[in-house]
């Protein structure tokens, strides 16, 4: 093959790799090897033998792939993994509104939510405790007292009657 052809290759290659990685955001996979043909693609147009824009394509992608894992493995870090979704319940108060019986399912207020909840260690809780959220299963929430696991729940907070009045 021509070594001019070898230009139009690796800026192809370069491309194809880049919209590889773009199809695959933050993998970080085939981005480095689009540096390198990129890289290939420049020693191409100046004239350099075959052999060393290949060599260059791998020493640039093998030298970028460790970069971006590095960044990548960073990201992955930093980047919550709990608190996504209605994960973000979980360790969250909550107060119940219609009490949980061992066999029927409640009502606890999360902020501004309301969820179906049940007792997580199959005890009652009456309306009006506080409550903490330890797991999510599909469209409901489990709950313990607001003390823990083995806390008993508070009483509930006592209904004032409706005064009258006076014209």
């Amino acid at each position: 093959m021509e070594p001019e052809a070898w230009r139009w290759i690796w800026l192809a290659a370069a491309a194809m790799f880049a919209l590889g990685e773009l199809s695959s955001p933050g993998a970080f996979f085939l981005l480095p090897f689009a540096f390198g043909a990129a890289a290939a693609a420049v020693l191409a147009f100046l004239g350099v033998p075959v052999a060393v824009e290949l060599g260059v394509f791998i020493v640039v992608s093998v030298a970028a792939l460790a970069g971006f894992r590095q960044l990548s493995h960073r990201l992955d870090r930093t980047e919550p993994t709990d608190g996504i979704g209605a994960k973000r319940l979980i360790g969250q108060q909550a107060k119940v509104l219609e009490a949980i019986d061992a066999q029927d399912l409640g009502t606890v207020r999360i902020d501004r939510e309301e969820w179906r909840a049940e007792s997580g260690d199959g005890s009652p809780i009456p309306a009006g405790a506080a409550v903490k959220v330890v797991e999510v299963r599909g469209t409901r929430v489990v709950v313990f007292p607001a003390g823990g696991p083995n806390a008993p729940a508070p009483p509930p907070e006592p209904i004032d009657p409706p005064t009258e009045e006076q014209p």
